[in-house]
């Protein structure tokens, strides 16, 4: 028996569909927005703290990057309140994507820290800058330049794991479009709707990746 595609399964549901989409959106830049900060605190701490920090800084990052996002998401979700950490759906999903995220973001920082020529750096403390002149003025501009790229694939990594979200409930696009799929019967349809919108939101991270790392590096060469 053919299957048939129906977009009225898709038309009658818009509203829902919005509502999903902007929550995924909301969702992914959240995730983002703590996944850096914190990963460019840890990129720092690893580069000017001692042993022990760095030690358990490495850990932190092996640990969510040696586990699944589905596993941390479940132990931060359903693991949280028998510590006393209870967390709405929306806001386990953004700290726990941003947590996941932060572990990779860290190596990213740390890596285009490391890759900027030994040589700038000692010519600028030459000239008397301080070490956080050194940092601010030479390794922070090119090191921008170098890990555009790497920050680029990341954000698109996120934006692919928001669908992991819908396990916990958080009411984004994957668990607006199940619920519609489970209801009218229409899988194909809400799951070439799924592809469509994440295949948007991957083109929309690639050319604005590819827009910073052409503005940075104008910048930088004037």
């Amino acid at each position: 028996m053919a299957i048939q595609f129906d977009p009225t399964v898709l038309t009658d549901s818009l509203p829902a569909l919005a509502e999903g989409f902007a929550t995924t959106i909301a969702v992914w830049i959240g995730g983002v927005m703590i996944g850096m900060v914190i990963g460019f605190a840890i990129a720092l701490l690893q580069i000017f703290c001692g042993t022990w920090v760095r030690r358990f800084l490495r850990a932190y990052i092996e640990i969510f990057r040696g586990t699944p996002f589905l596993v941390q998401l479940f132990v931060l979700y359903y693991g949280g309140p028998s510590l006393g950490l209870s967390l709405e759906p929306l806001t386990a999903g953004i700290v726990g994507l941003g947590l996941y995220g932060s572990a990779y973001f860290a190596e990213a920082f740390r890596s285009g820290f490391t890759s900027v020529p030994r040589g700038h750096i000692e010519a600028a403390e030459c000239l008397g800058f301080t070490r956080l002149q050194v940092i601010m003025r030479v390794q922070l501009p090119q090191m921008l330049v170098i890990i555009v790229p790497a920050l680029t694939n990341l954000i698109i990594v996120l934006s692919k794991e928001t669908a992991v979200l819908s396990v916990v409930t958080v009411p984004e696009l994957t668990f607006v479009l199940t619920g519609i799929g489970s209801e009218r019967f229409a899988f194909v349809e809400t799951l070439l709707a799924l592809c469509v919108c994440y295949l948007v939101l991957v083109e929309l991270a690639s050319r604005a990746g590819q827009w910073v790392e052409v503005r940075v590096g104008r910048f930088l060469t004037r």
